[in-house]
Formats: structure tokens, C-alpha cells, sequence
């Protein structure tokens, strides 16, 4: 029988832990619209497969026959996601190429120099927050525009312009857009960046998007285009959507654990948090797809030729084989170990270093101006993302408390 996600009535990374537990680190599901994949979940697996990309499995939708031979309808939702001209598509050389430019944007001296400013937005937002007595929506107020300006403001997005990249976001990730929605965010997305690019080429500025330009234009055979649209497309989309929820996951672990929100705030333990919350509470619970390049066994399991692999980055974080039988509980004080939180080999997420930077900066900010914030429901009662990708909550009822 094969296994259907997402399951109705359970959050992604519940139904993700509990194929790992019960059906085994590599199990056989159906994704919405009928495709089939693999999901591979254990921290041995997943690092097992992210270790051998590029020999074992591509990221090249090529290597998807069905995606190319009519078996999948051309208008599959998730299809832009799998199948852009975008670096999460690329193996080799094409990857290396593409990666060493948009490398330009997240050199370590480059993320470094954006922490005053980050500060500066973070401070900006809690003081807007003040004198907001009653519930507040942490989403809304925090959570979502913080990582959106961060971005943004990075590549040079009108501050009245960047609405349009959250809600063509939304529809993208979402499992339960429909053809015609998911078709027409992807148009408009790609319309829009076209449009953005040209603006830029005429009105340049003092941001990457800008230098991106200048890049082709002194070596135009390097950069087409069309990749500089889906360069745009994926950092403006992953530059902000990832780091969203796990600003918000990671508040709702603290604001469930009192008495250890309290030793973090007395140890200054901030760092720590965040990797465990990557660890633990990631936001990014499946990365879509690696395809086999031949029969290969994994877990036991073969997976054949041709099919695609869904990684469980979530799975792989909370694996009681790697971490325990309390592997899924939130710890800032957990002995350090290594995670995959941001994946590993050629594909590890470029973006690392501004996501710890910009979460640490987040979270120490925000429980520093408010250090009895705490939840407004209780946490089983907070309504998650419908996405396979990403999870985070809709909305994030709390109590401020007073400020200090």
C-alpha cells in the first residue's frame, strides 16, 4: 500500500517522524496529484543521499522520466518548484557556476556587515510592538516582516513591492493551491522579477541585484537572463520563507518551556538555540527532489532508477538512532552534535550564515524587550503551514508582557 502525505489532520513533521518510526527510514508515498516518490527520513539515510549528489542521485528534472513523458500533467502544481531554471536544479559544473555568483551576496564578511542593520530592522519592529496590550499575532507583527525586510532590502525590492513576494510564496510552497492559482503565482512571480531586473538595469543601486547586473554586463556569457530571474526567484523565495518559521518555531518551543527560556536568557545561550532549533524545529521539513541515477539501495530499501527522493531534513533531525530517545524534544542545553539542518555536500544552504545570524538577532531581541512573552493558546492548538516543505504557524497568538 502506498502511503499517502500530507496525512488530513496531522502536521508534516508528525507525519514524517511517524513513517520513520513505524515504516522505516525509506517508504514508498503519494504526493497530491497522483506522483509518487520516496521519502527517506533517518539521519543515516538522509546523510547517506545528500553525501552522494552528483553520483548517486541529480537534482536535474531531466532525470524524472515521468516528469518529462507526459505521466505528470504539465499543469502539477508543485512543477515550478521541481523543474525552474533555479539552483536547486542544477548538478556539476552548472551548479558550481550559478553558486559562485550568487556566493557574492553571503560572504562571510558581507552577512557580518549586515547584523547593524538587521538590529536596526529587528528594533524597529519590537518598537512598533510596544504598548500592544491583550494578544498579538507574532506572525504578523515579528516573525513575517523581519526576514522579508532582511532580504528585500538585500537585493533592492521596494519596501511597498515586497507584499507580492510573500503572497506569490505562499501559493508556491502550498500543497493545496490548485493548478490555475499555483500557475498563476508562478507567472506573475517570474513577471514581476522580469520587470524588478529591467527597473534595476536603468535605475541601479546599492544592492546585488544591481551587482548581479553589472556582472553580465561585463561578462554577459556567464549570466543569462533567464538564470538571473531564477536567481531572484530562489534567494527572494528561500531568503525569507525558511527563516519565517523558524523565528516562530523556535518562539513557540521557548514560550512552552519557562523555566528553560530562562536559563537561555541568564546564560546569553542564543547560538545554541538556534542550532537546536534547527535541529529540532526546523522549518524545513522536506527538500524536493534528488532523483536516482541508478537502482540504489538505501536503508535497506531500493530505490529504483529514475524516481524521485524526497529528504527529510526534519526527520533526520529528530531520528532517535542519532539523537536519542528524546531526540524530538527542544534543548538548547543538548550536548552539541552535528545536524543536517541545512543539509550537506554541494547543495548545503548557502544562505547558513544570514539565517543564524538574523534568528540569533531575532530571538535574543525579542525576549530581551519581553521577557515574560508567552503563549496566548496552548501549543497543541496552533494551526501550522499547509505546505510539504516548510512548516511554521499560521499565526502566533501571544502575550507580550511587560517590556524591559
Amino acid at each position: 500500500m502506498t502511503l499517502q502525505i500530507p496525512t488530513p489532520g496531522e502536521r508534516i513533521s508528525e507525519t514524517i517522524s511517524r513513517l520513520r518510526d513505524t515504516a522505516g527510514p525509506v517508504v514508498r508515498v503519494e504526493l497530491p496529484g497522483e506522483v509518487g516518490a520516496w521519502v527517506v527520513s533517518s539521519f543515516e539515510a538522509v546523510e547517506y543521499v545528500l553525501t552522494n549528489d552528483g553520483t548517486l542521485f541529480s537534482k536535474n528534472p531531466r532525470n524524472f522520466p515521468a516528469l518529462n513523458d507526459g505521466t505528470i500533467p504539465p499543469d502539477w502544481p508543485i512543477r515550478q518548484v521541481i523543474s525552474g531554471d533555479h539552483l536547486l536544479v542544477k548538478d556539476g559544473a552548472d551548479h558550481r557556476r550559478l553558486r559562485g555568483l550568487v556566493n557574492r551576496a553571503f560572504t562571510p564578511g558581507r552577512v557580518q556587515a549586515m547584523g547593524p542593520r538587521i538590529q536596526q530592522i529587528t528594533d524597529d519592529l519590537l518598537d512598533r510592538m510596544d504598548g500592544q496590550d491583550g494578544v498579538v499575532d507574532l506572525v504578523r507583527v515579528f516573525s513575517e516582516p523581519l526576514p522579508i525586510a532582511v532580504i528585500c532590502e538585500l537585493f533592492g525590492v521596494p519596501e511597498e513591492e515586497r507584499h507580492l513576494i510573500r503572497a506569490y510564496t505562499n501559493v508556491l510552497l502550498s500543497h493545496n493551491a490548485t493548478p490555475e492559482e499555483a500557475a498563476a503565482a508562478g507567472g506573475g512571480l517570474l513577471g514581476y522579477l522580469r520587470e524588478f531586473i529591467d527597473r534595476r538595469r536603468v535605475e541601479p543601486g546599492d544592492d546585488l541585484t544591481t551587482g548581479l547586473i553589472r556582472v553580465q554586463e561585463e561578462d554577459g556569457d556567464r549570466l543569462s537572463d533567464d538564470e538571473m530571474v531564477w536567481l531572484l526567484w530562489l534567494v527572494l523565495i528561500a531568503g525569507h520563507e525558511t527563516t519565517v518559521h523558524l523565528i516562530a518555531n523556535t518562539v513557540i518551543a521557548l514560550g512552552s518551556d519557562p523555566e528553560q527560556l530562562a536559563r537561555v536568557r541568564a546564560d546569553d545561550a542564543w547560538e545554541d538555540v538556534v542550532e537546536e532549533a534547527l535541529r529540532s524545529r526546523n522549518s524545513v521539513v522536506n527538500v524536493f527532489f534528488r532523483y536516482a541515477l541508478e537502482d540504489v539501495v538505501v536503508g535497506g530499501t531500493t530505490i529504483p532508477a529514475g524516481e524521485p527522493v524526497i529528504v527529510t531534513l526534519a526527520g533526520a533531525g529528530t531520528d532517535p538512532a542519532r539523537f536519542g530517545s528524546d531526540a524530538a524534544r527542544f534543548d538548547a542545553t543538548r550536548e552539541p552534535d552535528v545536524h543536517l539542518g541545512f543539509g550537506r555536500g554541494p547543495h548545503f544552504c548557502l544562505g547558513a550564515p544570514l539565517a543564524r545570524l538574523e534568528v540569533r538577532i531575532a530571538l535574543a531581541s525579542l525576549f530581551g524587550r519581553y521577557p515574560e512573552l508567552r503563549l496566548a493558546i496552548k501549543e497543541d492548538e496552533i494551526a501550522y503551514t499547509s505546505s510539504i516543505i516548510t512548516e511554521g504557524p499560521l499565526e502566533l497568538p501571544v502575550i507580550l508582557g511587560p517590556r524591559t
